[in-house]
């Protein structure tokens, strides 16, 4: 329901803003698409039915991981929408992944993503 008022609000104010989930669904088709393997990558940790905790991907791990076509290297995508900033702990990924050999990156839209991945930046 909230997410169906943010909308409606975006809307009548002229504004058509895509959410993160809208973004991260086009870039795994798209990179899909140019033959990337690419998953979505949970982050936290979640509460089993039995009382139980599982541990996830570390906060602050980007939205999308996999690996490149042509040569197997590691990509890491945090997806934002046109107002998302970075948390924290993205920030402090963001800073580890430029002392890594990935290809990591923020993107906005799947265009992004595809030079991120195909490094076309």
């Amino acid at each position: 329901m909230q997410v169906i008022k943010r909308w409606i609000s975006f809307t009548r104010c002229g504004i058509d803003l895509k959410t993160e989930a809208d973004i991260q669904s086009e870039i795994m088709i798209e990179l899909s698409k140019r033959g990337h393997k690419i998953f979505r990558a949970n982050a936290g940790k979640i509460k089993t039915e039995f009382g139980t905790y599982i541990k996830l991907f570390p906060k602050g791990f980007p939205d999308l991981c996999g690996w490149r076509k042509s040569d197997g290297k590691f990509i890491a995508i945090e997806v934002k929408n046109e107002k998302g900033k970075l948390r924290p702990e993205q920030v402090k990924f963001s800073e580890f992944a430029k002392t890594q050999n990935i290809l990591y990156g923020v993107a906005r839209s799947k265009e992004q993503a595809v030079e991120i991945v195909e490094e076309l930046r």
